[in-house]
């Protein structure tokens, strides 16, 4: 039978991109590879350079990205090797409202005096184009962890790349399901593979894809001199998660859309915030108080830091000190996973105020 010209859809592509050449008594998955060291001249040599393991899942994300992936012990290993990349006393622009560890880092070597930030609203294509004039590197969220702002990628690309700054993307919240930052010209992709790739609350893992063979050098070079290497059992782990993303994120995404249309209707429900897309939602309460007594209120939902499984976590995020002050105390963000949707909308309205 003749091959078919048309190309494979991404919900195929994620379930056959990296596995073995088929063949008699071939495995369907690739084996977990567990070595530190290999037999010398050849591509391996040790544990540090490489994996198969780890080459199946790279193999995977990067065919759903469109680029080359090199995978991390965790996202902010991916997050730290991007911003390696920017020289000494180089300038960042980065969302005010952006994932904590992010924000943590860039602080930390600004106090280093290793680099400079400039904050922007996201959402202010103007401002943040015009605050990468003599930039090294533009940092997107799109959506912004967790006041779900929404960038113009492909204005702020133009506007980047006409003033020589990198544009570097965190796609965890949409992954490349939803959103593909490097058709849009974005130079680098990071993914927190903890959340929605692996998406079963079951490992820590980080990836960087990009379409320059240059960049991608780099960054392996950043991982293998750092260290921030994926186990093998992680990445295997990843693998089988990133085989069901599809289903899993279809599913969790109606959901949440069901669920913000009833929460934007409750009177106790100050501000719903979600972009049209994926399963991360934001509320806003009246306050800290009415905030933490919902949290504590449900049953079951799971308060919880991280997000991205399939089972539904919600967490009041002015908690933690490192929160942007411009976040409202009473903001809740929901992580919407795989239950009935009726039961997690009762749940959440026994606990509202």
């Amino acid at each position: 039978m003749a091959e078919s010209a048309r190309p494979l859809k991404f919900t195929t592509r994620a379930v056959i991109a990296g596995r073995p050449a088929a063949g008699p008594d071939a495995p369907l998955n690739t084996p977990l590879v567990l070595a530190s060291t290999y037999g010398s001249f050849g591509e391996l040599e040790y544990g540090r350079y490489g994996n198969p393991t780890w080459t199946a899942f790279e193999t995977a994300l990067g065919d759903l990205e469109g680029g080359a992936c090199v995978s991390f012990a965790s996202g902010m290993a991916a997050i730290a090797a991007v911003l390696d990349l920017v020289p000494t006393g180089g300038t960042v622009v980065a969302p005010r409202h952006s994932y904590t560890g992010t924000v943590g880092r860039l602080r930390e070597l600004e106090e280093r005096g290793l680099l400079r930030t400039v904050w922007v609203d996201i959402t202010d294509t103007a401002a943040v184009v015009e605050a990468a004039r003599g930039a090294s590197l533009v940092w997107l969220e799109s959506p912004t962890n967790p006041a779900l702002e929404v960038a113009d990628i492909p204005a702020i690309v133009r506007g980047a790349h006409a003033v020589d700054a990198l544009v570097a993307v965190d796609n965890t919240f949409a992954t490349p399901l939803l959103q593909r930052p490097l058709e849009h010209g974005a130079d680098l992709v990071v993914h927190a593979v903890t959340k929605y790739l692996a998406g079963h609350s079951d490992l820590l893992m980080g990836a960087v894809v990009t379409g320059d063979a240059a960049l991608a050098e780099r960054v392996t070079r950043s991982r293998t001199l750092g260290g921030a290497i994926p186990s093998a059992f992680e990445a295997y782990l990843a693998l089988r998660g990133l085989r069901t993303l599809a289903v899993r994120l279809e599913r969790a995404q109606a959901t949440a859309q069901r669920l913000v249309r009833a929460l934007e209707g409750h009177a106790g429900v100050a501000e719903t915030r979600y972009p049209g897309f994926g399963a991360i939602v934001s509320i806003v309460l009246k306050d800290a108080a009415a905030a933490d007594a919902l949290v504590r209120g449900v049953r079951l939902w799971r308060a919880a830091t991280s997000l991205g499984g399939v089972e539904s976590t919600l967490e009041r995020r002015r908690r933690w000190s490192g929160e942007a002050p411009t976040i409202p105390e009473g903001l809740v963000r929901l992580s919407v996973g795989l239950e009935d949707p009726e039961d997690l909308w009762d749940d959440l309205a026994q606990a509202l105020p």
